[in-house]
């Protein structure tokens, strides 16, 4: 970890020339000249760095044993190992790149990208084009990774809603004039969503939209039209999805004999597995539970096999390391916001708002807290699209952590 953050460090050296400038004289914020990159939140990218290297060696533990399986004879057993590793490769190459962008350029193309997640939400319903994976289409095929576009709408809606926010400033008391976009923004991600299906995407998008508007100061009734909107939207995924009523039920009782082999078979092997590990857990690699009991261990269900094999401790640090890490960054917008750079600092809660609800809908899944729902684990969980997304989300928070540091000590923008 100390020779990776050094390599970064060195990278960023070579990027700035040897920083023969003052600080005050390099930075314009604004976007006329390129901020250069003189300090970044090491602590930040060395937590990340945890949570990737562990997902790594997890994500390889899970499914070491799935070429057993008939459905994965043609793989080996580094196959989704190696795939992981190729994704993250070429989600650290993105974030390098996404780094060196300033927020002022975020800020102006925000609706571009959040109309190009709409469209590739839309695309990925075509049936010559989305990809089928346990009676949901969500993907679509690149090749070389299976591109997911509602985790690129999480991204872009974060966007979308920080740059909403700072353009209708001043509009925000006028109800119906500020309400409509995002309510209709909003309800036609959820109509897309609903379609192929992904109610766990809705809610961490709907959750980051409702999140930014709040920490933006919007007025109560716009809020709690949003949020009608979220349940209207909910509503009609169990309304029209005889699934998701069956989850829910499942996970109300999952020992019942009648959801114990179907519905709530994961769940119920989820709790087996963390109840084995106890305190200290079985060993790395020692998990039973992966041996094609528990269904998606290396995806949604990490968690259970790092409770089986870590134990309560493991599954503990990796609470705390996301705790640790969607706090810093709220502290990195709300520095944002200080120092009036509004569009970086809300963009900052909003990735903050995703990548903690998230982990704690995955988390609560995994300890039956809460429904069975489709989502990962961010940073940890096998996934080339999620994990792309991630790493890019995070690398603009480091640009705005960088910009504010520059900005400090450069004493203007």
């Amino acid at each position: 970890m100390t020779a990776g953050l050094a390599a970064i460090k060195g990278w960023f050296a070579a990027r700035r020339g040897g920083g023969g400038l003052p600080v005050r004289d390099q930075i314009d914020v604004a976007g006329a000249r390129p901020v250069r990159i003189t300090a970044f939140d090491q602590t930040l990218v060395a937590v990340v760095g945890v949570l990737v290297a562990l997902g790594v060696v997890m994500v390889y533990s899970a499914s070491v044993a799935l070429p057993d399986n008939p459905k994965f004879a043609q793989y080996s057993q580094a196959f989704f190992l190696q795939r992981h590793v190729l994704s993250l490769a070429i989600a650290f190459v993105a974030a390098l790149v996404v780094v060196q962008v300033p927020m002022s350029v975020w800020e102006k193309y925000a609706p571009v990208v959040f109309l190009v997640a709409l469209i590739l939400l839309t695309i990925v319903l075509l049936p010559f084009v989305g990809k089928v994976v346990n009676y949901s289409r969500r993907w679509i095929p690149l090749g070389f990774m299976n591109f997911q576009p509602s985790e690129m709408a999480k991204l872009a809606i974060a966007l979308y809603a920080a740059d909403y926010m700072v353009r209708r400033m001043d509009a925000r008391e006028n109800f119906f004039r500020a309400v409509t976009p995002m309510v209709v923004a909003v309800a036609f991600v959820g109509v897309l969503l609903l379609r192929q299906p992904d109610m766990g995407a809705f809610i961490v998008i709907a959750t980051i939209a409702m999140g930014i508007l709040f920490l933006g100061g919007v007025n109560a009734r716009m809020f709690f039209l949003i949020a009608a909107v979220m349940l209207i939207v909910l509503g009609l995924f169990l309304a029209f999805d005889d699934l998701r009523r069956e989850r829910i039920l499942a996970y109300l009782d999952p020992w019942n004999p009648k959801y114990a082999q179907g519905k709530g078979y994961q769940l119920t092997h989820s709790l087996i597995a963390i109840g084995r590990g106890q305190i200290f857990g079985q060993g790395l690699g020692a998990s039973v539970e992966k041996l094609h009991y528990l269904p998606e261990a290396h995806t949604d269900f990490l968690l259970a096999v790092i409770g089986e094999e870590l134990g309560f401790v493991g599954v503990a640090s990796v609470i705390v390391l996301f705790f640790w890490l969607t706090r810093r960054i709220f502290l990195i917008g709300r520095q944002a916001v200080a120092l009036d750079r509004v569009f970086g600092g809300l963009m900052c809660q909003g990735v903050g708002i995703w990548f903690g609800f998230q982990a704690f809908i995955n988390m609560g899944v995994n300890l039956g807290v809460l429904p069975t729902k489709g989502l990962t684990l961010p940073l940890m969980s096998y996934g080339g699209s999620a994990i792309l997304m991630n790493l890019v989300a995070l690398a603009m928070v480091l640009r705005v952590d960088i910009e504010n540091r520059a900005l400090m000590r450069g004493g203007r923008a």
